[in-house]
């Protein structure tokens, strides 16, 4: 422990108070504009497809193109109003009227239909939505139209791109106010129980949630200036990723002011001495996060480029809160922080205890637990290793190639309903079409060749307007179709309707099909829609995987390097955190499948569990062999692991738990997937915290010894017993000579 200042010691006023005071004002401030800004993202955020197109994928392209078709940026709404028996020719007129009404309230082109099913049924709408306007509020009135224009006693549902996106958007409205409180519930309700305290849970809780205001603040810049892409899942992630990592910050600085309040009555001092020893685990936790983080720009997925950026920002937040905010707030408040259990000061002799073992002045759990790991270290390791790649095997069961859209959306949903309907009345696919773009000279070749594939049910070319050309004679009385497809730079569009659902596996294998068969005779051919873009962000997610993983884990091992002066010991951390994070997607497959039955998992959802469970679970490691390499330079690599096991169990398990309860916060939310990333999340940290940290890691090292830290000098043997026969006053002599 450094020396600080006894009682008696003056601290200058400036130090004392003036610091603090305008700390936590700043902070004040930030929080004062950040705050209500919270409101304001919605301003800057979208759910829309676009928001998560792969950025080089030919769905993208497709779409690029399809833009120059149309005046106005529309997305379908499919309206389907269903009956038990036959429609009658009143009920069809009746029906029919509706036409000029959709028109008014879609404010898109024109309106398609009314189509009628096979059966007589069923009665289809096809309404182009500008989707420059509010699209949730829209299809809320189009939903309120047909109910109460239908005939009497028919069922009517809003669904297609335009009635799944404004249900997506409804599911997220938690975003803002639900997930928030039941996060910081969460997080009070076990600070309360770690400090049995009121006045430092709210402390901490203070930083974490001006760390967010700051966050909100800076990605709101961000997205103002066009610099990232928003949307709900990355806004629910970075909430949850602040208030997580600033409350895990913030307890590591706790831990260690409190134990600076122990060897001295000067609270300033206490503070400066608990900053000096915890800025640069703290700070290597956070640059670990955040250019993990950043290792997801080298993503084709816009939203995972999204992510990115949006949640390194509120880590850095995190990061200046706990070494700035919490600092000044624990200057201002002292040992009063800690009322009625207030810290008290021990006698010199007890200061510096002299290890021999590690396990001296330690005492419950984590003495039990040092004693384990000292008695039976190899078989400590060997069995947790075990035990975690046997978890890690269910990995073989993961489903992580896509869910269908309708899937995605856990609550009782309108669109979801209506597809339902769509599937049983009409082809599958109707109302969410594959778009195809085409050489003028060669469409209909391409016309032809997309009909006589497998799983189409019907193509045709588009005119002006996005009115089909379908070759039949007009109806006696109606107007005269188009003949001549509209043409934009060469290119024509073709609309192929599917014989399955747009969201479902065999759709997505008529589009593969297309694409090989169209690029045969016009190389320049693009297949776009739905299903094509499901397709290109599914492929594009399990590539993303195979990329960015070896980038994270290169990236994390450089930053262990640095942080603990050796080789071998990073190496074994990285190593112990991948396992454990097989481990974690090994249990949530047979819990996904088992459990709560879903039908798969997101493709994204592997990259975003690794990238959070290795990142954060470095963290705890890094609390753990920074503190062990402290004590290591003092009393020798064993006994300073059992030491540093000690000392840092109560605070890091304490703050996996936090980390946790935060992360399954997002559970809150009924979208597949931060649900399965909550659930990954949670359990991997509990799992990381519990085994990982407390056993497999301290075990590895006590059974290694010395040469954990390999190359460094406090690696060779007569360093480490150099280190044992030191007096405990002269640390900073042990760091100078081990260096």
């Amino acid at each position: 422990m450094n020396k600080t200042p006894r009682s008696g010691a003056r601290v200058p006023f400036w130090l004392r108070w003036l610091v603090p005071v305008l700390l936590v004002f700043t902070w004040l401030a930030i929080a004062g504009i950040g705050g209500p800004t919270f409101g304001r993202l919605e301003e800057v955020s979208s759910n829309d497809q676009a928001s998560f197109l792969p950025a080089g994928a030919e769905a993208t392209a497709a779409q690029d193109w399809q833009a120059k078709f149309r005046d106005t940026d529309e997305i379908p709404a499919v309206i389907v109003i269903e009956s038990d028996s036959a429609f009658t020719p009143a009920q069809l007129g009746e029906v029919a009227a509706l036409k000029g009404d959709l028109e008014a309230v879609g404010a898109g082109s024109t309106v398609i239909g009314p189509i009628p099913s096979e059966d007589g049924k069923a009665v289809q709408f096809v309404v182009p939505i500008d989707s420059a306007g509010e699209v949730k509020e829209m299809v809320a009135e189009l939903r309120e139209e047909v109910q109460a224009s239908a005939p009497e006693g028919m069922q009517t549902f809003v669904t297609g791109p335009a009635g799944l996106t404004a249900d997506l958007v409804s599911a997220f409205a938690g975003i803002d106010g639900i997930l928030l409180l039941v996060a910081l519930g969460a997080v009070f309700l076990i600070l309360l129980i770690v400090y049995r305290s009121l006045l430092l849970p709210i402390a901490v809780l203070f930083t974490s949630v001006f760390a967010l205001c700051a966050a909100i603040l800076l990605v709101f810049g961000m997205a103002k200036l066009g610099w990232i892409q928003l949307n709900g899942q990355s806004q629910g992630i970075l909430s949850i990723l602040v208030i997580g990592a600033a409350t895990d910050y913030a307890l590591l600085y706790v831990a260690r002011f409190r134990e600076a309040l122990t060897h001295t009555t000067n609270r300033t001092a206490a503070v400066l001495t608990a900053w000096k020893n915890s800025w640069e685990p703290i700070v290597a936790s956070g640059a670990t996060v955040i250019i993990a983080l950043l290792c997801l720009l080298f993503s084709d997925l816009n939203s995972n480029k999204a992510l990115g950026p949006v949640a390194a920002a509120g880590i850095l937040c995190s990061l200046f809160a706990a070494l700035t905010l919490l600092p000044a707030l624990m200057a201002l408040l002292g040992r009063a922080a800690f009322w009625p259990f207030v810290p008290k000061l021990l006698p010199e002799t007890e200061r510096e205890p002299e290890l021999v073992t590690g396990l001296e002045g330690q005492k419950g759990v984590w003495r039990a637990t040092g004693s384990l790991v000292s008695r039976r270290p190899r078989t400590v390791w060997i069995a947790s290793v075990l035990l975690l790649l046997v978890a890690s095997a269910g990995v073989l069961q993961l489903k992580a190639n896509g869910v269908p859209q309708t899937d995605v959306i856990l609550t009782a949903s309108n669109a979801v309903d209506g597809q339902d309907a769509l599937a049983r009345h009409f082809d599958a696919g109707s109302g969410s079409p594959a778009v195809i773009v085409a050489d003028e000279a060669k469409a209909q070749e391409v016309l032809e060749q997309t009909k006589a594939t497998d799983g189409v049910g019907d193509a045709y070319l588009l005119a002006d307007g996005g009115v089909p050309i379908t070759g039949a004679p007009a109806a006696p009385g109606a107007p005269a179709a188009p003949t001549e497809p509209a043409v934009r730079d060469g290119k024509v569009l073709i609309n192929a309707t599917l014989n399955f659902a747009a969201d479902s596996n065999e759709a997505e294998d008529v589009v593969v099909a297309l694409r090989e068969d169209l690029k045969k005779i016009d190389d320049g051919a693009l297949v776009g829609g739905v299903t094509a873009t499901a397709l290109d962000t599914n492929t594009t997610a399990q590539r993303d995987l195979v990329t960015i993983i070896p980038v994270v884990l290169a990236v994390i091992l450089v930053i262990l390097m640095l942080l603990l002066r050796s080789v071998l010991a990073p190496v074994l951390l990285v190593a112990s955190v991948v396992l454990s994070y097989g481990a974690a997607m090994g249990v949530s497959a047979i819990v996904f499948n088992n459990v709560f039955g879903f039908p798969g998992a997101d493709a994204t959802v592997p990259l975003f569990g690794f990238v959070f469970l290795v990142a954060l679970g470095v963290d705890y490691n890094i609390f753990l062999m920074s503190r062990v390499r402290e004590e290591s330079l003092k009393h020798g690599t064993r006994a300073g692991v059992l030491r540093g096991l000690g000392v840092t169990g109560g605070v890091i398990t304490s703050a996996g738990v936090v980390l946790a309860a935060t992360f399954a916060a997002l559970g809150v939310i009924p979208i597949m997937f931060l649900v399965q990333l909550a659930f990954i999340v949670a359990f991997g940290v509990l799992l990381d915290t519990v085994l990982v940290r407390s056993l497999l890691v301290p075990a590895l090292a006590y059974d290694i010894g010395p040469r954990i830290w390999w190359p460094s000098k406090l690696g060779r043997p007569e360093a480490d017993a150099a280190a044992r026969t030191l007096p405990a006053a002269e640390p900073e002599a042990a760091e100078a000579g081990i260096r």
